[in-house]
């Protein structure tokens, strides 16, 4: 908390800083002026909840200065010092609210118990506000959640009121958009609160002469309602979703939709209604895209897939050993797919479940080991925010299952139960030549030479490339940030880890990562 001493004495100035220990009563800051014009411009630039003031100081005297003062500092508490015991001056400090008023001269104690009950006062104050501001808030809320629903009976005048409430101006003549934004569940931690980044939105709508109120629903749906008495321009609009769009892009993956422009309060359902309907194909754009009515006839004429069951012609692809028509065949799923309004993400992801099922059931039959992190279909596709990160995750799995299966052609079975182990293993940090020799019933020396014999490469390094394999494919998930990747491919020291992920690829962890996510 900051005090400002203002005093055209210097000596008075400096006894009063001197003589208290102000960081024990909760002062950290104590700014100085030596008369009421020096006074204001200290207060505007520093903004001081406290200040002592003298009452007689040339060119503006200490009452006059705080009456300014209070247009822009409306919370800061006052107390006057003088040597004066003049009534009219006493009169006029009670009339701006001034905590107290210290005769001089005065004792440090004086001075100490005085700032004590103002930084009290400003302290009661500042919750006062906080609780209006969040009665507001939850006000301003249940309103917008009001609009979200018809306009059924009762529901009227409800929203009446609420708006009444909040001052806000809701009749027949306002105009309302709303914007969804859906939010994934990995929100980093340095967000910003909601309500937060929410009186931001309102100060950047002014410019337009719009207002906005927001509600929560099922922890993972945010919905604004701009609203003005006239209809916003393109501009405008184009403006506010760029801002939401860009705000959140620092924080989270979400996918936005823009609803219709209608006017009248019981039409703000409406456009409620038809973001809701442009949001169903968020899943079919990339993160962070903001889907508008406009983008309704691009892709109109979408190639349908050519064969009447992929996952047959996939499946065949695989146990073929065909890797270019499972290529090509990919592909052209993402091209149906991508950005397409045609399509229910629930009938996609079956397909895709089925897709994965395909290479899970080859590797079976086909007795090819994985070389990766066993995690069940389910997980894989809850896991994918969007198509394009789902299938992204196809192809890798397809193209893994296919350098596995040229590994495991032919192999001996003591060198697949290796790899085996170091697959399952590869993640602790403590992992050993001798682990591997337990695990395989041979001693240490003879695993060492059997497998540098077998696969032209030592344990050690197999081990190392897997891991930076491992560590390639997290990186190129902007999800997990390089000091978890660390760990999680078995290197507890992240520098180390660095020097040897860029001696194996040539480039640094994050110098890989900036490449892969362009």
């Amino acid at each position: 908390m900051k005090l400002l001493i203002v005093d055209d004495e210097e000596l008075t100035r400096t006894g009063v800083i001197s003589s208290v220990d102000w960081k024990s009563i909760g002062i950290d800051e104590v700014l100085q002026a030596d008369d009421g014009v020096h006074g204001l411009e200290s207060a505007r630039l520093h903004r001081p909840e406290i200040i002592l003031c003298d009452v007689r100081m040339p060119r503006i005297d200490g009452i006059t200065m705080l009456e300014r003062l209070e247009k822009f500092l409306p919370d800061s508490v006052p107390i006057f010092m003088s040597g004066y015991s003049d009534k009219e001056y006493l009169k006029a400090a009670i009339k701006l609210k001034a905590v107290n008023y210290i005769e001089k001269p005065f004792s440090p104690e004086e001075i100490r118990d005085t700032v004590m009950e103002a930084r009290e006062l400003y302290m009661q104050k500042l919750h006062s506000h906080r609780g209006e501001t969040l009665r507001s808030m939850e006000t301003a809320s249940q309103l917008a959640l009001l609009l979200t629903v018809p306009n059924s009976a009762g529901s009227g005048s409800s929203v009446e009121a609420l708006a009444s409430e909040l001052n806000l101006t809701m009749n027949a003549g306002t105009c309302f958009t709303s914007f969804i934004v859906k939010m994934d569940d990995m929100i980093r931690p340095e967000t910003p609160s909601f309500a937060e980044f929410y009186h931001e939105f309102q100060d950047f709508l002014e410019q337009y002469h719009l207002k906005c109120i927001y509600t929560e629903k099922k922890m993972q749906y945010l919905v604004y309602f701009l609203f003005g008495q006239t209809m916003p321009s393109a501009h405008a609009l184009s403006d506010a979703g760029e801002y939401l769009r860009s705000r959140f892009s620092s924080y989270v993956q979400f996918s936005m939709a823009e609803g219709e422009t209608v006017c009248g309060v019981a039409k703000a359902y409406q456009s409620y209604t038809s973001a809701v309907i442009l949001l169903q194909s968020s899943f079919f754009f990339p993160a962070n895209t903001l889907i508008t009515a406009e983008k309704e006839t691009e892709n109109a004429s979408v190639e349908q897939i050519s064969m009447p069951t992929p996952e047959e012609a996939f499946a065949e692809a695989l146990f073929s050993g065909n890797e270019e028509m499972a290529e090509q065949l990919l592909q052209e799923l993402s091209r149906t797919f991508m950005e397409n309004r045609r399509f229910l993400q629930n009938p996609v992801k079956d397909l895709y479940y089925r897709l994965f099922l395909s290479l899970e059931e080859t590797r079976r039959q086909k007795k090819i080991s994985s070389s990766g992190k066993r995690e069940s279909i389910a997980e894989t596709i809850a896991r994918c925010f969007t198509f394009q990160e789902l299938h992204k995750k196809l192809v890798e799995k397809t193209q893994e299952f296919f350098r596995d299966a040229k590994d495991n052609s032919q192999e001996n079975p003591t060198i697949y139960l290796i790899k085996k182990y170091i697959s399952q293993n590869y993640m602790r940090e403590t992992l050993s030549v001798k682990d591997i020799s337990s695990h395989v019933f041979l001693s240490a020396s003879y695993v060492c030479t059997f497998f540098k014999n077998e696969t032209g490469r030592t344990l050690n390094q197999y081990i190392t490339e897997y891991r930076m394999e491992k560590a390639k494919q997290l990186l190129r998930d902007a999800r997990y940030k390089i000091s978890d990747i660390s760990s999680r491919v078995g290197y507890s020291d992240g520098n180390y880890f660095g020097k040897s992920f860029k001696k194996y690829s040539g480039l640094s962890p994050s110098e890989y990562r900036e490449k892969n996510l362009q």
